[in-house]
């Protein structure tokens, strides 16, 4: 089978996350693979990477932008010749390119919907981001002969707001292969960090998890250079809240030991991961939720609210729940676990990309072999 996909949003995070970590994994089944617009850099830690592999790669260069009107409506035909000489076509989001008076891509397609937040809290991008946004979800799943998302959850949100009639298959996501090393964690001193991995957005939960920090800190009975300080892994630039009493809260991070740590490196997050005392999701809503598993996986333990899908995706690890948008749960939450010095207990690994990568090859290969 010859698989083309969507690399346009290669080395980005998010999307860009969850498609670099299931590449090497389609390379090492011996997939002959097709790269569409996947970046100079990638291209060439690729090839250096899988050596032995590359007379089945194939790189297609692309600057088109995913989800312009160029894309969707006047994709270049040269490009859907090469696209349909490949078997399938895999895009790690729900964009396909498409050409007005043409089929576009003729081969079977398929999506990925990690999840549809913009549906389930249309608060966040409005009444016309929402439209849009739904029309770009239907249309995904028109153009598509199997879609593929990361939970349970998902699957049923997709179901029932978009009555997706397609193929849908739960692949879950995994840990970044740094979290899966072998001892990645071992001999690591847990500091007094409490940590928060993730984009600075309103779903993410951080006008609960701030003031209970605060809460938390301001009840510890210890001298004020004791006490633990909240890793922010964002830019405080790029929070926006109405909440007047949460603003004047982050102005005035610094005093509280908050601190907004901007953009990290990946060498730089698995030592914070692996050396923090306990790292904090509060969101209000995810498609799946991946920093949780990350820092268990290092060895740190985790607190986490209790939304559907955390409940589904962490049902059988060893975190510590609180009810979610609960500033006084999560505050006692962290001093119940913070004072807890007992080390994490084991528990098995069952989520990572190799089983991500295989259930999709094995999804198309199922549909290409009839």
């Amino acid at each position: 089978m010859k698989l083309a996909i969507d690399c346009r949003m290669s080395g980005k995070s998010g999307i860009g996350t969850f498609l670099d970590s299931i590449i090497p994994f389609f390379i090492l089944s011996g997939t002959s693979i097709l790269f569409l617009g996947l970046p100079e850099k990638k291209k060439e830690e690729l090839e250096q990477n899988h050596p032995s592999a590359s007379k089945n790669f194939t790189f297609l260069p692309c600057s088109i932008k995913n989800f312009s009107l160029k894309e969707m409506l006047a994709f270049p035909s040269s490009l859907l010749r090469e696209i349909n000489s490949c078997d399938a076509y895999f895009s790690p989001y729900c964009n396909i390119p498409g050409r007005i008076f043409s089929r576009g891509i003729k081969i079977p397609v398929y999506a990925t919907i990690h999840d549809i937040i913009f549906l389930d809290m249309p608060e966040i991008a409005g009444k016309a981001g929402t439209f849009m946004r739904k029309q770009i979800y239907k249309r995904a799943i028109r153009l598509s002969k199997g879609v593929f998302t990361v939970s349970e959850f998902s699957k049923e949100r997709i179901i029932k707001k978009l009555n997706c009639k397609k193929k849908l298959t739960v692949v879950y996501n995994g840990v970044p292969l740094y979290n899966e090393e072998e001892n990645s964690a071992e001999g690591r001193e847990k500091n007094k960090t409490i940590l928060f991995v993730g984009n600075i957005k309103k779903h993410k939960g951080l006008a609960t998890l701030i003031p209970a920090f605060i809460k938390f800190r301001d009840n510890l009975p210890l001298a004020e250079e004791e006490k633990p300080q909240l890793l922010i892994v964002g830019s405080k630039e790029n929070f926006r809240t109405a909440d007047l009493e949460l603003q004047k809260l982050i102005s005035s991070a610094e005093k509280n030991k908050i601190v907004f740590t901007g953009f990290l490196p990946d060498e730089e997050l698995k030592h914070l991961l692996a050396s923090a005392k306990i790292l904090v999701q509060p969101s209000l809503y995810e498609g799946f939720g991946i920093p949780p598993l990350q820092a268990l996986y290092s060895g740190t333990k985790a607190i986490i609210s209790d939304i559907p899908v955390f409940k589904e995706i962490y049902a059988d690890l060893p975190v510590c729940f609180f009810k979610t948008g609960s500033v006084d749960d999560l505050a006692q939450k962290l001093t119940q676990v913070y004072s807890d010095d007992s080390p994490l207990p084991k528990f098995k690994k069952i989520y990572s990309y190799k089983n991500t990568a295989n259930k999709i090859l094995d999804s198309i290969l199922e549909d290409v072999r009839g």
